[in-house]
């Protein structure tokens, strides 16, 4: 029996003060009180049922990948390096991977030093690490608008003040970086770095011109602020193109954060951060607090993947893949969309962010879209100001052609209701929501 009387009562006896629903709301810290759960995730049990087309989540079309052999790498893996495989290793990642790493990413015109690779579990923690290491509360993060969700979520997490920058279909727009640090500057904030996505957006779709790289990169130089580099997604371009990394050109003041989650495999968890010399220092130590050390079997795994398998010929699968899966979502975009709605056209990546007419309110539809068996991701999510509220993530990626087109068929639909509510009743205006989401993998 329980104070309350029956076990499970919430209903406070004569004299106490009603039972709060967290009793540990009083010790949370002040920074989590901007942590909010992603919109998606509350629906996600009904979007992931089979029923439902799900163009939500960036999850990586794992079929084209050689599972057989992977299987017999993990098992030659254990069998040959076991001792080292299961055992804790080194905060700084395995060396091996680390070299192959580095040969990656001179793909992209890097020229770095197995030393100053830090693997990560993913490059979200990569991300977090960063975040941790350069913002103390009420600094300032520049962001695209809109941005990663995931990187809100982190900037959040360490009370960050985020502040949108313009983008178009050629990516940021250097004059408007230009403005939005002079107007901080003049307000007195400080702002600690720059965080972009150059290649194939997530979630716009879009990618920064090569015209304007060595816009941004100056105009950072002169304003006295970091670039951090996120670049998942820059060996898919559809064309085969690989663009040079905004590291590549100013290494002493881009720190470059990778991942094998979109070439590889999303599970492994295996990512990396490239910086400075004394920036590595820091996310060592940083590392051995969060993890002690990323899992040596996972690495091990990649290394082995790496040596004996065409992976850059796998990519080139992923590529075709994810291009007959954009262009399946392109089409179906231009028969069903209605009049009013505009989209991106990606040459790379994952996703199209797609923009509809005045009076809808994607976030608030959302309940509606699920109900009509297709799910999206709702511009507020990628926004830290609430902004987005006439925008929505669509992933290509995962689908089969024909689930996406039907997929597209059934949110058309629903735009159509939304629109002849509001010819009938005419625009609602929502209350913009302020915090950005915490990350889920629904909404990766």
């Amino acid at each position: 029996m329980s104070a309350y009387g029956q076990e499970g009562d919430t209903t406070p006896a004569a004299g106490q003060a009603p039972r709060k629903l967290d009793p540990h709301l009083d010790r949370y810290a002040a920074r989590t009180e901007g942590m909010t759960a992603s919109e998606i995730r509350a629906l996600f049990a009904v979007a992931s049922r089979p029923e439902v087309v799900s163009l939500a989540g960036g999850m990586p079309n794992l079929a084209a990948l050689p599972l057989e052999s992977l299987a017999k790498q993990l098992s030659d893996t254990i069998a040959e390096d076991g001792q080292v495989a299961l055992q804790y290793g080194s905060a700084h990642g395995v060396p091996k991977l680390r070299e192959q790493i580095c040969d990656i990413m001179a793909l992209e015109n890097i020229q770095a030093h197995p030393d100053d690779v830090v693997v990560t579990v993913g490059s979200q923690m990569g991300l977090d690490m960063v975040t941790r290491l350069f913002c103390d509360p009420g600094d300032v993060v520049i962001a695209e608008g809109p941005s990663y969700v995931g990187a809100l979520g982190s900037f959040t997490a360490y009370q960050a003040e985020v502040v949108h920058v313009e983008m178009d279909d050629d990516g940021l727009v250097p004059s408007r970086l230009e403005e939005a640090l002079t107007q901080t500057a003049k307000q007195g904030k400080r702002v600690k770095f720059l965080y972009t996505i150059p290649n194939f957006h997530n979630p716009a779709g879009v990618t920064l011109a090569v015209s304007r790289r060595e816009q941004v990169l100056e105009i950072c130089r002169r304003h006295g602020v970091l670039v951090i580099e996120d670049n998942p997604y820059g060996l898919l371009g559809f064309d085969g193109q690989i663009y040079p990394a905004l590291r590549a050109t100013d290494p002493d003041n881009v720190v470059y954060l990778g991942s094998f989650s979109k070439t590889f495999a999303s599970g492994i968890r295996v990512g990396w951060v490239l910086a400075p010399h004394a920036v590595r220092e820091k996310l060592v130590l940083a590392a051995e607090s969060a993890t002690l050390c990323p899992p040596t079997l996972n690495q091990l795994l990649v290394s082995r993947y790496l040596s004996t398998h065409d992976w850059m010929g796998q990519i080139k699968k992923f590529r075709e893949i994810y291009r007959e899966r954009r262009d399946a979502i392109i089409s179906a975009l231009e028969q069903h969309m209605p009049p009013g709605c505009t989209w991106t056209h990606p040459d790379g990546g994952f996703y199209v962010w797609l923009t509809v007419p005045e009076g809808v309110d994607t976030k608030a539809m959302l309940p509606r879209a699920v109900t009509a068996r297709v799910a999206y991701a709702s511009g507020t999510g990628f926004y830290a100001d609430g902004l987005g509220s006439r925008q929505m993530r669509l992933s290509y990626c995962y689908p089969t052609p024909e689930r996406l087109k039907e997929g597209v068929r059934r949110l058309a639909g629903v735009l159509e209701s939304e629109l002849e509510l509001v010819r009938t009743f005419g625009t609602v205006h929502t209350r913009l929501t302020s915090g950005p989401e915490s990350p889920s993998p629904d909404t990766a």
